[in-house]
């Protein structure tokens, strides 16, 4: 897909991710329902005979893997033969089968407002490379799971679109961290769900 900002005034942008958020198949409240379905299910959840938040309080990469993974499992169950769980190099997360430009990433964070990538989505995507880093994104921020809060919120759901231009990579030879600038969350996502 050509990027649909190209060449337009950042006073546009707003109304453009409005426009493509109408455009893709998943409805704003069905993201907020599939999420927050699939955030409980983690704590709903058992490994081996030990409860999440119970015995067991991971940490915030295995919240966020866990909620990964099973809010691209729901919508593959939502949208049969349309959606699939990606699963080869090059998918995004969400695989749309009939139309790759409604695939989506999705990611989580346990910041209260801020998401974060590997540095390399700040790259242009090149031939042969992994996937495609521009389109459609999922981003969850959640509170962490600790003994007084067994049961953790979501504090933050969006929806947007986003391209490789709009990560920031880590200056540092050695940071590997990508983040997005504070006008993109207002640019480039709708927020679906604000915990009150």
């Amino acid at each position: 897909m050509t990027s649909p900002y190209n060449k337009k005034s950042k006073s546009k942008w707003k109304e453009i991710t409005q426009g493509l958020i109408d455009k893709h198949p998943f409805s704003k409240d069905e993201i907020v329902e599939v999420v927050l379905d699939s955030w409980k299910a983690i704590f709903s959840s058992k490994i081996g005979k030990f409860q999440i938040g119970k015995e067991i309080f991971p940490a915030p990469q295995v919240l966020s893997f866990f909620l990964h993974e099973l809010v691209a499992h729901n919508f593959t169950l939502k949208y049969p033969g349309k959606f699939r769980v990606g699963t080869a190099k090059t998918d995004k997360d969400i695989h749309c089968i009939y139309d790759d430009d409604f695939s989506v990433e999705i990611k989580a964070s346990s910041n209260k407002s801020q998401i974060f990538a590997n540095r390399s989505y700040a790259q242009p995507a090149t031939a042969g490379q992994r996937k495609n880093k521009d389109g459609y994104f999922i981003a969850v921020n959640f509170e962490q799971i600790t003994k007084s809060k067994p049961k953790p919120d979501i504090l933050v759901i969006r929806f947007g679109y986003l391209e490789h231009s709009d990560w920031i990579a880590q200056s540092a030879a050695t940071g590997q961290q990508a983040r997005l600038a504070p006008e993109t969350y207002d640019l480039k996502f709708l927020t679906l769900y604000l915990k009150k």
